[in-house]
């Protein structure tokens, strides 16, 4: 386990948490990278959704797990996961919004930051 000091980047951070998103089948996967807007609240979000809520408190604590044992890091902060519609896993620089697809859709997180610069990724 690597002593969170000695972190190289947050790219390393950003790549482990989508891998651990695509472990359990994550789909529709989006970084936002909000450095260059003044009001944001992280340096990045990362947005997903899975199809069921088991799927998606699945998707947040696989997140969890591999960031304490890559990185010995645990988030400031989790919510949601008891309805698990939307749950939300803040690691301070990086926030990640797993979504139930309709609370996702109405949330609308990509419309309300899309001065951010995004990067799409592939489903798995």
């Amino acid at each position: 386990m690597q002593n969170p000091s000695t972190l190289s980047s947050t790219q390393e951070i950003t790549d482990l948490i989508i891998d651990s998103i695509q472990d359990i089948k994550g789909k529709n996967i989006v970084k936002m990278d909000m450095r260059k807007i003044d009001e944001s609240p992280a340096d990045f979000f990362i947005v997903c959704e899975g199809e069921s809520t088991t799927q998606v408190s699945a998707i947040a604590g696989n997140i969890e797990k591999r960031m304490k044992e890559t990185y010995g890091m645990r988030p400031t902060h989790v919510e949601g996961k008891g309805e698990s519609k939307w749950v939300l896993v803040d690691f301070f620089d990086v926030i990640i919004h797993v979504f139930y697809p309709e609370t996702r859709q109405f949330y609308d997180i990509e419309d309300l930051w899309k001065d951010a610069d995004t990067t799409e990724y592939q489903d798995i």
